[in-house]
């Protein structure tokens, strides 16, 4: 078995943390061949996508954790599998990046996930196809549409739509003198959408990851709970990771939203849960394996690899 992936440098993870790096040791476990890319490695000559790619080894080594080959020149036809885990920003970039991938997946090749979805699943917006798993929510540009809703609710969140790891979040109370500055400034002048959403008193308890395989949950989700005099969970922001079991709630949203995902070919995501509702569908590189396995002591990214080859052996 062939397996690519297309992800940051890896030169620069934190392997303690990186799921890309579990999904690595986990297909080296089973003696797939590695082949290592960074988004610019990708070209396409007449309607073939080629290719600068490494073979990659992995050792789970805090100080020596890879070893790459010298570069070759090939088709991604070449591959059987092709793992897309390029960290956000969702720029234009990544959108060519899908295109390139649209055109290995042409050929044969197993894209996770599927670029087309990858574009279609904006990680914020999507979550308002599933009305019943959410909190109250509005999209808009309009600072009174805005406004409406905060005097509604008293207590919002507003964010970005293409934001990552919190950046751009703010809590805000309607008395609160800064609201229209936020607004003005979040919006640029009502000329770009944001989000707004009830505030959920129950992100004290944490901001849960759940993972789903091919629309199926893992049993444990990582509660990521907010720094003190923080309202954000995300670890990037100081927050603390602890061990939950799903809850039935937990359980009824994997419900809801696993088979449309599966049904679009996004077979690993990540649910981000507050409380008792839906707040992101992470599709473009879902994190979490490494905590949950030194947790629980399973191995996520070998039911990927489940996944991965049941999915080419049906194909």
């Amino acid at each position: 078995m062939k397996l690519g992936i297309i992800m940051d440098p890896i030169e620069r993870i934190k392997i303690q943390k990186d799921s890309s790096f579990a999904m690595l040791l986990a297909a080296q476990s089973r003696g797939w061949e590695l082949h290592y890319m960074v988004q610019g490695d990708l070209f396409l000559d007449q309607n073939q996508v080629i290719a600068d790619i490494c073979r990659l080894q992995v050792a789970d080594n805090t100080a020596n954790w890879f070893e790459k080959s010298e570069t070759e020149r090939k088709p991604l036809a070449d591959l059987d599998v092709i793992l897309m885990r390029k960290d956000p920003p969702f720029d234009l970039n990544y959108i060519y990046t899908t295109y390139l991938l649209d055109h290995a997946q042409r050929d044969g090749v197993l894209v996770l996930n599927n670029p087309q979805a990858l574009r279609q699943v904006n990680e914020k917006f999507f979550i308002t196809h599933f009305s019943d798993c959410i909190a109250p929510t509005r999209i808009s540009s309009r600072t009174h549409h805005l406004l409406e809703f905060l005097q509604q609710h008293q207590q919002a969140i507003i964010k970005p739509l293409d934001g990552m790891g919190g950046q751009g979040i703010f809590k805000l109370d309607i008395k609160d003198p800064n609201k229209n500055v936020i607004f003005e400034t979040l919006t640029n002048n009502g000329q770009r959408p944001v989000m707004i959403q009830q505030f959920l008193p129950d992100i004290a308890k944490g901001d849960k990851r759940i993972l789903l395989i091919n629309g199926e949950p893992i049993p444990y989700a990582l509660a990521r709970i907010p720094a003190d005099n923080e309202f954000r969970g995300n670890l990037a922001k100081g927050g603390t990771g602890k061990g939950v079991e799903l809850s039935e709630r937990d359980k009824w949203i994997c419900a809801q939203v696993g088979p449309t995902l599966k049904e679009m070919g996004l077979i690993f995501v990540g649910l981000d849960v507050i409380g008792d509702y839906l707040t992101e569908i992470n599709v473009t590189s879902p994190t979490c394996i490494r905590e949950l396995d030194n947790l629980y002591n399973i191995n996520i990214a070998n039911q990927l690899m489940d996944a991965i080859q049941a999915t080419l052996s049906s194909g």
